[in-house]
């Protein structure tokens, strides 16, 4: 398959530079907003049903092939919660107020219990009605630190401790999260489905 463009359904400029760099230089990534600024409701109870919803939406309003990546952090003692909520696990009061829920949350609950992981489900539509979507799955695991570590990434990636590396998600240099990530993990994936590597 063969994709000089892919628009990605996503308004977030450090999502977008994030996967463009896992990409390669061979596909040119654009954002969604370049065409609307309307977000589709994610309606769907799954990473995966939300992830070929966003990607449908872009490629009907686009007219291109489209990627969308929804993501988010399953935490095991709150049974895999935020999960698909994690963007608005705070109400949409943006990630720091995520982080404070989040830490709520696991007040008193020990370190031993305290499991984690990144997910990213990539979907890459052809055309709208797309009847084969081509789905790439990324797990990340860790734990849930006591407190914010970092001042690299977004979202929970102050709180996320990556054990391979002994530090937060959030202290790890860009370059470095983006060989070890939940999104990388799903990139590599769909780039030997692209037959990109």
């Amino acid at each position: 398959m063969n994709f000089q463009q892919l628009v990605l359904a996503s308004h977030n400029a450090g999502k977008l530079k994030e996967l463009q760099a896992m990409l390669g230089q061979s596909v040119q990534l654009r954002s969604i907003g370049e065409f609307s600024q309307v977000e589709p409701e994610e309606t769907g109870l799954s990473f995966v049903e939300n992830a070929i919803l966003k990607a449908r939406n872009a490629a009907r309003i686009s007219g291109l092939p489209a990627l969308a990546d929804d993501s988010g952090l399953a935490v095991d003692f709150l049974g895999g919660a935020p999960g698909i909520y994690s963007a608005r696990y705070a109400d949409g009061k943006g990630d720091a107020a995520n982080n404070a829920k989040l830490l709520e949350a696991l007040k008193g609950v020990p370190e031993a219990e305290r499991g984690a992981q990144f997910v990213c489900v990539l979907a890459l539509v052809r055309h709208a009605d797309d009847p084969l979507p081509i789905l790439c799955e990324g797990l990340w695991h860790g734990s849930i630190l006591f407190e914010a570590s970092g001042d690299h990434g977004f979202g929970y990636d102050p709180l996320f401790w990556v054990p391979e590396r002994n530090c937060s998600s959030a202290d790890l240099a860009p370059t470095d999260k983006n060989q070890l990530s939940h999104r990388a993990r799903a990139m590599a994936l769909l780039r030997q489905r692209l037959g990109l590597t």
